[in-house]
């Protein structure tokens, strides 16, 4: 039996437990697709010793490296790479959405497949949850609660943090409420500037700081700070990207156990000699 293992997409804390799990199970029979289905239509494949697994284990990142390929949507591409998935027995890809399309593509034209929803985004059709969401909002926290104390030491302070989520709002949700924020913005409906500026205000008039989350991409973090500067007098605003922190971040303790429990269902899959999408159901991994 060979089996291969490829990552697609964004990398997210926990993919490379997986990725372990998978070489301490099968050893020599699998293989790692360098740089997802970029690597797969390229050949990119060597035996998945070679990007010490072992000695990933426990990081962030993903050791046989990710990609994003919108070659793989083309005839030509799909063609060379379907090509290539035809020398294994099975294909473990982990990643967001646009690897899961990829994955049920390849299934289509006969190869058995293996999809782990992995993307900190946590927005996996049908899964409740994804590897790297737990991670990624720790890692949030984590930010914030250590640079609230020093801003804290200052008066009539606005702290905007610029959380990751692509077009989804769960990671600025959950973060928002870990850490008390004043103010969430998680969609355009929630862009009303005399709203935040009376939160502000309140803020103030209690001597408190205001913290004010902000989910990616709505606007320029610049813009929404010198715009609410402009409303808000005697106030000094400033702004923190998060950023790539929530995916550098070491896996939690909570993020290993669920790579575990993925791996597990992996290995049934490929024992029953069928293709299998795993998802988050009801505290459950499930197929």
């Amino acid at each position: 039996m060979k089996i291969l293992i490829l990552a697609s997409g964004g990398d997210s804390q926990g993919m490379n437990r997986v990725i372990y799990n998978l070489y301490k199970h099968y050893k020599t029979k699998v293989y790692g697709c360098e740089c997802g289905f970029a690597g797969l239509i390229e050949g990119n494949i060597l035996p998945l010793k070679h990007f010490k697994p072992a000695k990933h284990k426990n990081n962030s990142g993903v050791c046989i490296k990710s990609s994003r390929c919108p070659e793989f949507n083309t005839e030509a591409g799909f063609a060379k790479a379907l090509k290539n998935a035809k020398n294994y027995d099975y294909i473990v890809i982990l990643g967001g959405n646009g690897s899961k399309k990829g994955a049920k593509e390849l299934e289509k034209n006969g190869i058995k497949v293996v999809f782990v929803p992995a993307t900190i985004d946590n927005d996996i059709d049908n899964s409740q949850y994804s590897l790297g969401f737990d991670s990624a909002v720790n890692a949030c926290c984590y930010s914030i609660n250590n640079i609230m104390p020093s801003v804290n030491s200052f008066k009539n302070r606005v702290c905007v943090f610029v959380i990751m989520g692509n077009s989804c709002s769960k990671i600025a949700e959950n973060v928002s409420d870990k850490v008390n924020a004043d103010y969430l913005i998680k969609s355009e409906d929630d862009i009303d500037y005399k709203k935040i500026v009376n939160t502000i205000e309140k803020n103030i008039s209690k001597q408190k700081n205001t913290v004010i989350i902000l989910k990616e991409k709505l606007l320029k973090s610049e813009d929404f700070v010198q715009k609410l500067q402009a409303k808000v007098k005697n106030v000094f605003l400033q702004y923190f990207e998060i950023g790539y922190l929530q995916r550098g971040s070491k896996p939690t303790k909570f993020e290993i156990l669920q790579a575990n429990k993925i791996s597990e269902k992996i290995f049934k899959s490929i024992k029953s000699q069928n293709s299998h999408y795993i998802y988050f159901q009801k505290d459950k991994w499930k197929f």
